[in-house]
């Protein structure tokens, strides 16, 4: 079995200032969406839009810019309703505390949501187009996230099997028992292998919505099973049928995607 590396979280301190790893996993996600936005011009539809329809690497950087707020706010908010409501209720300031931690990825998705509606309204573009021209670049920055996690230690793993090669003890868990390095799970799964399959669906023309149908629907599933390894929150535990949180919120990810791909399938 392994041992967790004790990665050192500050990547680079100069004098007061601290840059922290966490921190350069959020730089490493955004440019990387400018990078694939960028390349996401070259392909259909977005290639042979002219006129006032016509995308333009600004759109691209007003889209990140956006983006970056949704996920900010709407992963702060999802975070303190999904899993801490009580508690937030009763100290409403600390939703503001950032620094202490706690970001979820079902109120990031929303809050995406919100920033690609207003897009699609100021300028006067489908929003089902602009949710496809999104979706081939979130998964990289999901799987920057993860190797932040990793890097931090956190949102470790369940005990896993004592012969199982990459089982890994984290010490800081309470356990020196192996544990799966969940985080890599899921780096893998929701960031290398969604973003793969997610690139080569999107490089042809596909009715509107069905872009984005496959990122929602390959997330929730990829997400559901990669919690069946995933050490469920301590103050949550297990919920009904023995599911965590994050595959209850997976579940109607699934639908919605399921659903909104099959209605544009049908959809003239």
């Amino acid at each position: 079995m392994l041992i967790y590396p004790r990665i050192d979280p500050v990547a680079l301190q100069i004098g007061p200032l601290a840059i922290h790893w966490y921190g350069l996993t959020y730089l490493a996600a955004f440019g990387l969406f400018l990078f694939l936005g960028r390349c996401r011009l070259k392909y259909p539809p977005y290639a042979s839009l002219a006129g006032p329809g016509a995308w333009s690497r600004k759109d691209v950087e007003d889209l990140l810019f956006l983006g970056v707020l949704g996920v900010v706010v709407g992963g702060r908010l999802g975070y303190c309703l999904f899993y801490k409501p009580d508690y937030y209720l009763g100290h409403p300031l600390e939703v503001l505390a950032l620094w202490q931690g706690g970001m979820a990825f079902h109120g990031g998705l929303l809050g995406v949501i919100a920033a690609m509606l207003w897009f699609a309204r100021t300028r006067r573009r489908p929003l089902l187009q602009v949710a496809d021209f999104v979706a081939p670049g979130v998964p990289t920055g999901l799987a920057a996230g993860r190797a932040g996690n990793f890097i931090n230690g956190e949102l470790w793993g369940r005990l896993a099997n004592p012969d199982l090669p990459w089982g890994m003890v984290f010490a800081h868990s309470g356990s020196m028992q192996p544990r799966h390095p969940s985080q890599l799970y899921q780096f893998l799964l929701e960031g290398v292998l969604l973003f793969v399959l997610l690139w080569c669906y999107a490089r042809r023309e596909r009715r509107p919505g069905q872009v984005a149908a496959a990122f929602v629907t390959g997330y929730g599933v990829l997400r559901f099973v990669a919690e069946y390894f995933r050490e469920p929150d301590s103050f949550l535990g297990l919920l009904w049928l023995n599911m965590s949180m994050g595959q209850w919120l997976c579940l109607p990810m699934i639908a919605g995607g399921a659903g909104l791909w099959l209605w544009a399938q049908r959809r003239r």
